[in-house]
């Protein structure tokens, strides 16, 4: 049974360990159905005292314990659940501790399992205690040494972290490989890999000359669609280089991909083990958007060799110190590798539309959790994205030059460490001669600030009043905010577009057209003196913090930014300010009854931002895109899911109507790009050209399904084949059907291209949704156990295509407990993340609310819930 005792963890209770672990050896027998595991711990005991030894594991059999090579007598330990507590240890000794584990068994895909007949382990968390007794945790830092044993026929291939120093042949047909890791690390980046897999090899030649092999294991059939992904790794290496001075240190760097894997990648020592859609790609099964994520994730990953590997964290509720660190320096890199505007409005987006609402949830938390139950739970948004803004602010504040000194010192001062996110602060502190004390309530304060801005132009005396008042929302268990350092960027644009030089109050000259406003206190005046006309004020440029901004602008100010406004970003947001004005607008008419009529105004707007050919295609193709009916549904105080989808539905075809010659235009201008070209004005072009044609079967079905049918037909790759996909899927038409089968018929036997077909068919807004998705999960391609497929699915539905996830009878809600309870006792990890859309249930009508209630209450109700499940449930109904 499972251990659902509702055990919280709190950060303020912190104790440093006991014992402190040297050395680990290792020595694996691997069996799909049975493995034995021999751990050798080299012990110390790290203060006075006579402190047992506490162990943590999971699902193991215990074999055999002993010391300094004698058998442990019964009464020497003991097994209180999860813990095995040992007694009476000298304060130097070595522990070995044989157990037995069922790699077959484990549908958790934590610790060590079988993934297409081949072994991997995943170990962040807290997965090492399902493969050995252990004190798992990330302040204990250990070399290791690693032989494992296998059958050859079957596991030709044995790896772990580290560099391979011994290996060779056995009788009966079995071999072994020894690998030793010289750089101590936490349990959690342990990785063994055995099996049947191809290998693609590449190299690196470091800054100081060292050649690093470069290796990725795929499966044989798999080995063609590796190419991208190694040039991701050396181009990451040579940019990590570069940009921040960090140079990789083992003689070996391997990425394995594998089908099974419950995230989207880990950065184990050395033997980075991927989900396999964040490797595999080829033109014809891969898009555009895939090889930007690959790009992204190899890079991630690679990064994290030094933010968080070499330097670590000291325990989970400082997961946000490597992890939002490494999304910052992932987000600069394919920044650096694309136009860097379009990285940070997709960047941005993320932020919104997924974390934001996490901020309004009852799992709001901040980015250094003060506590949990279940640490799986919080690999969120928060963390990682919201971290990663904390990050960049702290480089808007210092300047690139004072955050790349900070940086160096963190990294030079703390190597091998396990530490916090206060010896970050620290360093970037000591290096920059800054006091950040202020800023360091952005780790520990949960919710999204609000800063209510307000301007006033004085003629007379040619002076500009900016007014700005900061606030947060209440979350759960912080009732109280204070107010935070947060840097808002700002200019002041003139009629004709252009930025006015700033002089505030009392300084003796004015300086550049663009100001960082460091804003430390309630309310704060900036007075701009020699200010020649009423201007525009451009506000929080590029995004410069995680904030809602609030400011009166008219219809007309947010045209002229959305034209004109020096900053790329802020052109962006001007245009989804408005449209977002719009379409609530469209909404109120729809719940009035009142007949729906497109702004003449906005669409504008919209014409000429088509037709403005200067601007990167990309950019466009963001700028002429509506917000989602989700982020619609958060700028009301209850979400009305069904008019903000007719609503919005109404604006995508007058818009394709009333500019259908400049959409037709568009589309033949931009659909004929390179079909094979990775760079990124050719996937632009893609972008808009697939915009274009979904807008023009929007506005008319018969001829822009014909057009979009012909595109599907005579696709020269993946991202072709799904703008034409994606522009029929809301159309109950023959073509519509004809595609479906076509592809289905041409990539069955390719799981994650098959991926796309069942999300596609999830996030359709065409009725009978659910009976589709249920339909699907009948599919012979189907399978509960593979988080991929449930995502693609199930995901799907409950995120994607919120009109009939929401539908007002519940059934939405009702299929999703359903699946949630059958997930739960395979994967715990992916039916929590599934179950988070039901817990923001007071944001809807009284009818949903309760049938969402009703639907949290049978999950939470049910025996035997996961921890994982459980907390988020549970918390979801206080």
């Amino acid at each position: 049974m499972k251990d659902t005792t509702p055990r919280m963890v709190f950060l303020k209770d912190y104790v440093p360990p006991a014992w402190r672990v040297s050395r680990v050896e290792l020595d694996f027998q691997l069996d799909p159905a049975r493995t034995r595991v021999r751990s050798r711990m080299s012990l110390a005991r790290t203060g006075a005292g006579d402190q047992p030894l506490m162990l943590h594991g999971q699902d193991l059999t215990l074999v055999a314990l002993s010391v300094d090579g004698r058998p442990l007598p019964a009464g020497a330990w003991r097994q209180e659940g999860e813990q095995l507590w040992v007694q009476d240890l000298p304060d130097r000794c070595e522990l070995t501790v044989e157990t037995e584990i069922h790699p077959d068994r484990n549908t958790a895909l934590e610790g060590l399992y079988v993934s297409g007949g081949n072994f991997c382990t995943q170990c962040e968390a807290e997965g090492f205690r399902r493969i050995t007794w252990f004190p798992d945790r990330p302040d204990v830092m250990a070399e290791y040494r690693v032989r494992m044993e296998a059958d050859k026929a079957t596991c030709p291939v044995l790896l772990s972290n580290g560099n391979l120093v011994d290996s060779g042949d056995l009788p009966e047909g079995r071999h072994y490989a020894v690998w030793h890791d010289p750089f101590p690390k936490p349990s959690y980046l342990f990785a063994l890999v055995a099996g049947d897999l191809a290998c693609q090899e590449g190299h690196f030649v470091t800054c100081s000359g060292r050649e690093v092999a470069l290796r990725i294991f795929v499966q044989h059939h798999n080995l063609d669609k590796c190419d991208h992904a190694m040039r991701s790794l050396i181009k990451a290496m040579r940019w990590d280089e570069d940009t921040f001075g960090r140079e990789y240190d083992l003689d070996t760097y391997m990425i394995v991909a594998v089908d099974d894997f419950n995230m989207g990648a880990m950065e184990n020592k050395g033997l980075n083990i991927f989900n396999s859609k964040y490797v595999l790609a080829r033109p014809d099964t891969a898009t555009d958007e895939d090889f930007v994520a690959i790009e992204s994730v190899i890079a991630h990953e690679y990064f994290h060799n030094w933010s968080g590997n070499r330097v670590t964290c000291r325990d989970w509720f400082q997961l946000s110190l490597k992890e939002g660190l490494t999304v910052f320096r992932d987000q600069e890199f394919t920044a650096d590798q694309s136009l860097r505007t379009v990285k940070r409005i997709d960047d941005v987006q993320r932020l919104r539309s997924l974390q934001f609402p996490e901020d309004t949830g009852p799992m709001a938390h901040p980015v250094r959790p003060q506590s949990y139950m279940e640490i799986n739970n919080f690999y969120t948004m928060t963390v990682y994205e919201k971290g990663a803004e904390v990050v960049r602010m702290i480089q808007t504040l210092l300047g690139r030059d004072l955050f790349r000194r900070g940086l160096d010192l963190y990294f030079d001062r703390h190597d091998g460490q396990a530490v916090t996110t206060d010896d970050f602060l620290r360093a970037m502190e000591d290096a920059a001669a800054r006091d950040l004390s202020r800023f360091r309530r952005w780790y520990d304060q949960a919710g999204t600030p609000v800063l209510n801005v307000t301007g006033a132009y004085d003629a007379g005396a040619r002076r500009f009043r900016l007014t700005v008042r900061q606030s947060c929302p209440p979350t759960p268990g912080q009732a109280e905010k204070l107010p935070l350092h947060i840097p808002l960027a700002v200019a002041l644009l003139d009629r004709a577009g252009r930025e006015i030089p700033l002089r505030l109050e009392g300084e003796a000259a004015a300086g550049g057209g663009e100001r960082v406003l460091e804003l430390t206190a309630p309310d704060h005046v900036f007075v701009f003196e020699e200010v020649h006309e009423p201007p525009v004020p451009s506000l929080l440029r590029d995004f410069s913090a995680p904030v809602t901004l609030r400011y009166p602008y008219t219809d007309e100010e947010l045209a002229f930014l959305m034209a004109g406004d020096t900053d790329g970003f802020n052109r962006w947001e001007a245009g989804q300010q408005y449209a977002v004005r719009v379409l609530l607008r469209l909404v109120e008419d729809h719940q009035a009854g009142r007949p729906l009529v497109m702004e003449p105004r906005f669409v504008e707007s919209v014409g000429q931002v088509l037709t403005h050919t200067a601007v990167d295609p990309a950019l466009v193709a963001e700028a002429l895109t509506l917000p989602g009916e989700s982020y619609l549904a958060d700028h009301m105080r209850v979400a009305d899911v069904d008019a903000i989808h007719t609503a919005r539905q109404f604006a995508r075809r007058a818009m394709g109507e009333q500019l259908a010659v400049r959409w037709r235009e568009t589309y033949e201008r931009h659909s004929a790009t390179d079909a094979h070209s990775l760079e990124a004005d050719a996937m632009g072009r893609r972008r808009l050209a697939n915009l274009a044609l979904a807008y023009l079967v929007a506005a008319n079905p018969v001829e822009g399904r014909s057009l979009a049918h012909r595109q599907f037909r005579d696709a020269r790759n993946m991202s072709e084949t799904m703008g034409a996909l994606r522009a029929l899927m809301d159309c109950a038409c023959d073509e519509r059907d004809a595609a479906l089968a076509a592809f289905e018929a041409r990539w069955k036997d390719e799981p994650l291209v098959l991926d796309k077909w069942f999300s596609l068919q999830a996030a359709s807004s065409v009725p009978g949704a659910l009976q589709r998705v249920r339909g699907l999960m009948a599919h012979p391609g189907f399978n509960m156990r593979n988080p991929n497929r449930v995502r693609a699915l199930i995901g799907a539905f409950v995120t994607a295509n919120p009109v009939h996830f929401h539908a007002a009878d519940g059934s939405g809600y009702d299929f999703l407990a359903e699946q949630v309870l059958s997930l739960d006792p395979l994967n715990p990890q992916v039916a929590a993340r599934l179950v988070k859309a039901l817990s923001r249930w007071k944001r809807f009508d009284k009818p949903r609310q309760a049938a969402m209630r009703a639907a949290l209450e049978r999950i939470v109700e049910t025996s035997g819930l996961s921890r994982d499940v459980y907390e988020i449930t549970s918390r979801s109904l206080e």
